[in-house]
């Protein structure tokens, strides 16, 4: 019998973005900045564009996609900061399995995290059901502020997968347990759309860090994001990508530490003041490319990732627009 400790680095990233129990019906909502900048989407030339609108712990969608290249617009219309990530559970596998076999686990798991016994809580997991280890994650958009509308592009194969968003409610819950996923069918009929052609590329690897020639100028933007690798860092989660716009009075270690959501206070809302979450790319697989579509004003930028201490492993890079 494989050890806890293997165990552990196994499931957690599964158990972080899948488990859904929807114990509370009552939303919460957060402050919001009264300074956030609204941004503009690029309409992309792919003529199927799949919108994806959240007004409380919702994704109003459609049940079915196909495959291939596929450009998703997610209009975050409630006062929360979310994002969406796409998991592809193993066969036979739904969000009804993670109801019943992974939320009591999760839910006693994290209240010992959340109260400092972290060893006793992360034991808790050793009760998870095994085949949690082979749910994969193939991309999602990164984080994006209340009011704010973001555009990802992904290259999706054929089959059964949830779409979920685990940021924590001010209570600390996450918003998987609000309800916030929903079950998506990828048919074998292939979209017709291309992948995008990029202005500005980005790479990220667990060896460099994020990558990109930084001299931006305002406008309208495709970024493409290749992942040279996939790893699990501390918080047992991998590298993604999210886009922030930074007033002049943001605080970037506020925002470093918030990233992290092994801290009691990551992505717990409200998110950190003076910043505006544009969008992004979530976790994909190594050697696998995503794109991002935003039109950008001048003023001061960040590209971070979900990740410890994201600045000393160069995951944190701050940029400016110019005119």
């Amino acid at each position: 019998m494989r050890s806890l400790k293997n165990y552990i680095r196994k499931v957690i990233p599964s158990l972080l973005f899948v488990y859904i129990l929807p114990l509370f019906f009552i939303i919460q909502s957060c402050k919001t900045d009264k300074e956030q900048t609204k941004t503009k989407i690029i309409e992309v030339k792919n003529e199927n564009v799949i919108e994806i609108i959240t007004e409380n712990m919702d994704f109003q969608m459609p049940d079915t996609i196909p495959s291939g290249w596929n450009t998703f617009r997610y209009k975050n219309l409630s006062p929360q900061t979310h994002f969406f990530l796409i998991d592809k559970y193993p066969e036979g596998k739904t969000s009804k399995d993670a109801e019943e076999l992974v939320a009591p686990v999760f839910e006693s798991a994290m209240k010992l995290i959340t109260k400092g016994e972290t060893e006793k809580g992360y034991a808790e997991f050793a009760n998870l059901p095994e085949w949690f280890n082979e749910v994969v994650f193939v991309g999602g958009s990164g984080l994006l502020s209340p009011n704010q509308v973001g555009e990802t592009t992904l290259n999706l194969k054929p089959g059964k997968y949830v779409i979920e968003c685990y940021v924590k409610m001010s209570n600390g819950m996450f918003h998987t347990s609000m309800g916030m996923t929903k079950d998506i069918v990828v048919t074998t009929t292939d979209s017709g759309n291309k992948a995008l052609k990029s202005d500005i590329d980005i790479t990220i690897s667990s060896t460099d860090g994020i990558v990109f020639n930084d001299s931006i100028t305002s406008g309208k933007h495709i970024f493409s994001v290749y992942y040279k690798d996939q790893t699990v860092h501390e918080n047992f989660v991998g590298h993604d990508i999210n886009l922030v716009k930074l007033d002049e009075n943001a605080n970037l270690k506020d925002l470093e530490s918030w990233m992290n959501w092994a801290n009691p206070k990551g992505l717990i809302e409200p998110a950190p003041l003076y910043i505006t979450f544009l969008g992004g790319v979530n976790d994909l697989p190594e050697g696998d490319i995503g794109y991002f579509s935003v039109n950008l004003e001048i003023g001061n930028y960040v590209l971070i990732s979900e990740v410890p201490n994201s600045l000393s492993k160069n995951m944190l890079k701050t940029f400016v627009v110019s005119q």
